[in-house]
């Protein structure tokens, strides 16, 4: 009863907008309190509160200061003052802002100032002109937003009855044509049942506030420990600026519908940032299956800028140089299983003779990390003679949970080369069976022993077995076999393998 009761009224005040009580409109005051949770996927959830002065009845509410990205679709606002008592009847989002190019646009086809310089006497005079095209095209932005603008051949104007392009002069126009806004803002009809100061809650999604994270990993002279610190790169390009706001980080991937195209921060507070400043500034959170992080204080997020804080450290975590030797890279992954290259005696020749150095180590609480690592890069240096730090590689992670192992590809090793050649190749049973031998060398100029792991990959067809191996070898999965090989200073290790493939 109490439901249709408020439903009739609501029904009522809109009929009779001419006897119901409507203000001018009202613009809303600042940000008293904001949150921002940002995803890595280039979307964030902002929930603000807000002071409104509303009278009862009808009401027009401009909101000013939002994101210029801002989804107008996901806006969920609430009365904190009267729940029940305030509704949003009509929403506009209002993101036609002042530009040249719209400015011009509302001038086509009339009579705009020319103001130019005679060349003799050097003073200014006036031409009037038609205007005929403006120099821009203006592209819609696909779902809504602020439009992009690109420019075209150039302005034409019909001055004295002759059509000029690019005429000479500056351009003044009469005025500030109507319906142009200086920042994006939403424009509401509201209704209330209580006149007086409103706080609001407003939460909304928006893009162009995103973040990411980068990881910087400096290696000991022996390559046993490595100092691992995570930083969280903030980017706020939404077009407003977020003051004192609580921030908080979601790691994971969230799936998110795309339509078409995705267009796309007292003294006691300082005393205590003082004396908890070795502690973590994050905090990390369950969130449904993914992982947020709780920046323990606030901070500014202004508009147009990167923000750096620092997510995780941790010093003499244990680390392990590996060596990987892959004589055919990634070329067997386009013949895999492909019954027009299997019986093809050519394919599998190819040999890569780079090794591959990885530096591997374990995300656990032994190591000092222990939380789960946000995706990013991780950049690797190392001292060299002299002490300085020098870079010497970097690779992508994945988002990698708590106790796993975080391995890191930098780059080929110059002192250790491979070798792969196929030695013997036999069809039998018409076809259906196959069998090769691969032979593989591996070289060390090193003036230090090393363990090469040599990676095979069984591409041909699924169902195969080794009959033969001169070293030891591990299944790690379908595709793909390891053997471990030692190989003294200056030494060359050789082993080979044969293979049938049956279908």
């Amino acid at each position: 009863m109490n439901t249709l009761r408020q439903a009739l009224t609501a029904l009522l005040l809109i009929a009779g907008g001419a006897l119901a009580q409507e203000t001018g409109q009202t613009v809303a005051g600042g940000r008293s309190s904001v949150d921002l949770t940002i995803y890595n996927q280039n979307l964030s959830l902002i929930r603000e509160e807000r002071q409104i002065e509303l009278v009862r009845g009808l009401n027009r509410v401009v909101l000013p200061e939002i994101p210029a990205t801002i989804d107008a679709t996901s806006l969920h606002f609430m009365s904190l003052t009267d729940r029940s008592g305030v509704r949003i009847l009509e929403q506009n989002y209002q993101y036609d802002l002042v530009h040249q190019a719209r400015v011009l646009e509302k001038y086509v086809g009339k009579e705009i100032e020319f103001i130019r310089q005679d060349l003799a006497t050097k003073k200014e005079y006036t031409v009037k002109g038609k205007l005929i095209a403006t120099g821009y095209t203006v592209q819609p932005q696909y779902g809504g937003g602020a439009p992009i603008y690109g420019a075209t051949g150039g302005m034409i104007a019909e001055i004295d009855g002759k059509i000029e392009i690019n005429p000479a002069g500056r351009v003044v126009l009469p005025s500030l044509p109507e319906g142009l806004i200086l920042r994006p803002q939403l424009n509401w009809l509201l209704t209330s049942g209580r006149e007086g100061t409103h706080k609001a809650e407003i939460s909304y999604l928006a893009r162009q506030l995103s973040w990411s994270c980068d990881y910087v990993a400096i290696l000991n002279s022996s390559d046993s420990k490595v100092d691992v610190t995570g930083w969280v790169t903030l980017t706020n390009s939404s077009g407003t600026s977020f003051k004192n706001a609580r921030l908080k980080l979601v790691a994971g991937d969230v799936n998110v519908v795309k339509q078409g195209m995705e267009y796309e921060r007292n003294v006691s507070a300082k005393m205590n940032m003082i004396t908890d400043a070795a502690a973590p500034q994050f905090t990390q959170s369950e969130l449904f299956e993914y992982k947020m992080y709780s920046l323990q204080r606030r901070t500014d997020l202004e508009n147009n800028e990167t923000k750096q804080i620092e997510l995780t450290s941790a010093a003499n975590v244990n680390a392990k140089k590996v060596f990987i030797y892959d004589g055919l890279g990634d070329q067997w992954r386009s013949w895999y299983r492909n019954y027009s290259y299997r019986s093809q005696e050519s394919f599998g020749q190819q040999s890569n003779s780079k090794v591959g150095v990885y530096v591997t180590f374990r995300n656990d609480k032994e190591s000092g990390l222990g939380i789960p690592l946000p995706k990013g890069k991780v950049r690797v240096y190392k001292r060299d003679v002299d002490g300085k730090e020098q870079f010497v590689g970097e690779d992508m992670i994945d988002h990698t949970p708590k106790d796993e192992e975080v391995r890191l590809y930098l780059g080929n090793a110059f002192d250790i080369v491979g070798q792969r050649a196929q030695k013997d190749f036999r069809s039998f049973v018409a076809g259906h069976v196959i069998e090769e031998t691969v032979e593989i060398k591996v070289r060390n100029h090193k003036e230090e022993s090393v363990e090469v792991h040599v990676y095979e990959h069984p591409w041909r067809w699924s169902q195969w077995e080794i009959l033969k191996s001169s070293g030891e070898w591990m299944k790690v999965d379908q595709t793909t076999l390891k053997f471990p090989v030692k190989i003294e200073k200056g030494a060359e290790r050789v082993l080979s393998y044969t293979i049938r493939y049956t279908w």
